[in-house]
């Protein structure tokens, strides 16, 4: 299993990161707080209309308080629970939401790149990891 201590774990969160604020429009809350892509994942669930555990768990956390470690939380979350490319892919589906958040160069925004991103995504599921949540 990868556990915390893992130097490929700290490498796959760095790129996963890069790749959700890669291009990411910046926007602000309406008290100003710039928002990131937890923000992104947030509104993409929510717009599935799917309950999702793992925005409740990282929402009650209330250690974290900005935008990225709320995100990294999710992520790690995910990973544990095997349902990243899951998440990441109900995030994905609608292509007007994709725009409002990301520009044009986004990997997002190709349909064979996101593509290849949710099939590496998917292999991930096979991983075992015993994260600290």
């Amino acid at each position: 299993p990868v556990t915390d201590g893992s130097r490929e774990l700290h490498s796959l969160c760095a790129q996963l990161e890069f790749l959700l604020q890669f291009d990411l429009k910046e926007k602000r809350s309406f008290f100003g707080q710039r928002k990131d892509y937890w923000d992104f994942l947030c509104q993409g669930l929510a717009r599935c209309r799917q309950e999702h555990e793992g925005i409740h768990f990282v929402a009650s956390l209330d250690k974290l308080k900005t935008p990225v470690g709320r995100g990294r939380a999710f992520l790690r979350y995910c990973l544990v629970h095997q349902q990243l490319a899951e998440s990441l892919q109900l995030c994905l589906l609608n292509p007007e939401s994709l725009c409002e958040w990301y520009y044009a160069r986004s990997p997002f925004l190709s349909p064979k790149w996101r593509a290849e991103i949710l099939g590496i995504l998917y292999e991930l599921d096979c991983v075992t990891f015993h994260l600290a949540l």
